[in-house]
């Protein structure tokens, strides 16, 4: 045992630090630090598709409320019982520094916070997700940290060199259980699932920046909405595989762990998503004019105008040519 736990990963044995009586909570901070990075990422990719500068930040002043909101709801519809059960304590459901923010519900409701800012800026909401996407990833790698430090989101007992060493954890107190003699109680060493999910996160950010690059310097590039599309196929899939390494409490349905379920669900939902922006970028192709297409009358034809007919002259043409501009630059006007 001594020797295992010589060679594991070590756990903090407190969370939460007091200036005063002002709590500083290591989880709230890995969050806000996400958030941060997250912004900072979104920002220069949005200037690359056409954004100004601080739009990032008003968009988030929308979304990240929202997915706060978001995470928390689904934490408590999926674990509901520590609060609402036999026992529970209904107050504790406020207590978001204590943890419990399910990804899910964060990035769904925070999606509706994002659109709404996008609307008040005027800018458009594709656009915005695709910049955001490698930024959301980021941001959940900085915010497993947190759950490092609350001493949870572990796997099964193993001796691996990069085992979890996991303590008896006081949740109201923000730290460790000590023994008799002052010592924290150790659980065990345990498969780090929480450092696996940071690292797939920042292999997300990492692999859909340089699929990007190498896209658009094919000529080829995503089209909108494809690259938040296949953040959600990615970041689900890694999730799918460490939900099942996972044996902290949680849901079953059908002896599966519930967020095993929900995995599967938004993977489907991101495959559709990719679909459908595909075929929507498809459909705006073929409705657009092929290049070269000659809309401007020759000089011995003749244009209608309303129910007189007359010779398309020099004037006519010039009539005509500012009436087709005029067409064109209302219909590449595109609100979304």
């Amino acid at each position: 045992m001594t020797a295992a736990l010589a060679a594991s990963i070590p756990s903090p044995t407190q969370g939460v630090w007091y200036l005063g009586f002002f709590p500083i909570r290591a989880y709230a901070m890995c969050i806000l630090a996400g958030i941060v990075v997250a912004v900072w990422i979104t920002q220069r990719r949005l200037e690359d598709r056409g954004g100004r500068p601080g739009q990032a930040l008003d968009v988030a002043a929308w979304a990240v409320p929202f997915g706060i909101v978001g995470g928390r709801l689904y934490h408590l519809a999926t674990s509901w019982q520590p609060y609402f059960g036999p026992g529970g304590h209904p107050m504790d459901a406020f207590k978001v520094w204590n943890g419990g923010l399910g990804i899910w519900g964060a990035v769904a409701l925070g999606a509706v916070g994002a659109w709404i800012g996008c609307r008040r800026q005027h800018v458009r909401f594709l656009d915005f997700i695709d910049a955001a996407a490698p930024g959301v990833a980021v941001a959940q790698a900085f915010g497993r940290w947190g759950n490092w430090f609350n001493n949870e989101l572990y796997g099964g007992r193993t001796s691996l060199p990069w085992g979890l060493e996991i303590h008896q954890w006081d949740q109201a107190a923000g730290k460790a259980v000590v023994d008799a003699s002052g010592k924290p109680v150790v659980l065990g060493t345990f498969q780090p699932t929480f450092l696996y999910e940071s690292l797939w996160c920042l292999l997300i950010a990492l692999a859909i920046v340089l699929l990007e690059r190498r896209l658009r310097a094919a000529g080829r590039p995503l089209v909108p909405g494809r690259v938040f599309a296949l953040y959600v196929m990615l970041y689900t899939a890694g999730r799918l595989v460490i939900e099942l390494m996972r044996t902290d409490e949680a849901n079953h349905i059908l002896g599966l762990r519930l967020n095993v379920w929900t995995s599967v669900l938004v993977f489907l939902f991101g495959l559709a998503l990719w679909w459908r922006f595909g075929r929507r970028a498809a459909a705006a192709e073929a409705a657009t004019p092929e290049a070269g297409e000659d809309r401007v009358p020759t000089e011995d034809a003749e244009v209608s105008a309303g129910e007189a007919t007359v010779p398309a002259g020099p004037a006519a043409r010039h009539t005509t040519d500012a009436g087709a501009r005029a067409a064109d630059r209302g219909s590449s006007h595109d609100p979304d």
